[in-house]
């Protein structure tokens, strides 16, 4: 029997130190792709909504409806919400400027936070919360269970009936509503401040009167009217997209309350970088 020389195996390579970074940053490139793929998807999906305003059939009652589900319905929680805001923050804020003896500043500061930052972002986050989730689960249903595609069968354009209109009633409500969250937000700090802490009500109106400006008012006012964009496209969005019966429009619905709620904040910072930094 012919014997055959044993040959040596080559040592195996020890495994390169790079890969568990090659891997971690391949892990990270597709969540930023992914991210940037549903960024573009919602961003043509808002456009397309958007471009339907100025196209006529324009469905009145569907956009009368909205208006009075966003801004009328929306209008007690947003209203608790703003007064008991401005109490709190004058009664911080008297507590903390008491310790440099600049107590007189609680007036500028109360309207100043509530009308550029306070009075919009809570009366989006009370909007969002309320809004976007009965919007994403209201269209989701209508999606899983074939409306929507009924919709088209009666050549009735599913966009132009169930999205244009939300959202131009979301740009238009929300600032209304943070009107009067301004308003109750200041009267809440004039409450405190008056009958709690002692301050004089006239002067504390002469005040607040001297510190306010209309670019402070505008510029909340429009930031409202983004974040009023910004929940009914996520909920209309996270909705239309729906999938996979009733665990899907839960899955929307929660989607759409906090994607909404943290565009919300990041756009804040976005638009008062714009307003605001020198």
């Amino acid at each position: 029997m012919e014997l055959k020389p044993i040959t040596k195996q080559p040592a195996a390579e020890p495994a390169s130190d790079a890969a568990p970074v090659q891997d971690f940053v391949a892990t990270v490139g597709r969540g930023v792709l992914g991210a940037m793929a549903v960024a573009g998807r919602v961003a043509l999906f808002g456009a397309a909504g958007l471009s339907h305003v100025f196209r006529p059939p324009f469905y009145g009652r569907m956009f009368g409806r909205a208006m009075i589900e966003i801004g009328f319905f929306s209008l007690p929680v947003v209203a608790l919400t703003a007064i008991f805001t401005g109490m709190v923050l004058a009664l911080q804020s008297s507590t903390g400027l008491a310790r440099f003896s600049a107590e007189s500043a609680v007036a500028s500061l109360v309207v100043l936070s509530v009308t550029r930052e306070l009075g919009p972002v809570l009366a989006g986050l009370m909007v969002a919360g309320r809004v976007g989730a009965a919007m994403a689960a209201e269209i989701g249903t209508m999606r899983v269970t074939d409306q929507i595609d009924a919709l088209s069968t009666l050549s009735t354009n599913p966009m132009k009936y169930l999205v244009t209109p939300r959202l131009l009633a979301g740009v238009i409500a929300l600032p209304l509503l943070v009107v009067v969250a301004d308003i109750l937000g200041v009267l809440g700090g004039f409450i405190i401040a008056t009958v709690k802490l002692g301050f004089n009500s006239r002067i504390y109106l002469a005040n607040t009167i001297n510190f306010i400006h209309t670019d402070d008012v505008v510029s909340g006012l429009v930031k409202a009217a983004v974040f009023g964009l910004l929940i009914t496209l996520m909920g209309c969005y996270n909705g239309y997209n729906s999938r996979g019966g009733a665990q899907g429009v839960g899955a929307a619905t929660t989607s759409a309350v906090v994607t909404a709620s943290v565009l919300i904040l990041a756009f804040d910072y976005v638009l008062t970088e714009l307003f605001f930094a020198q």
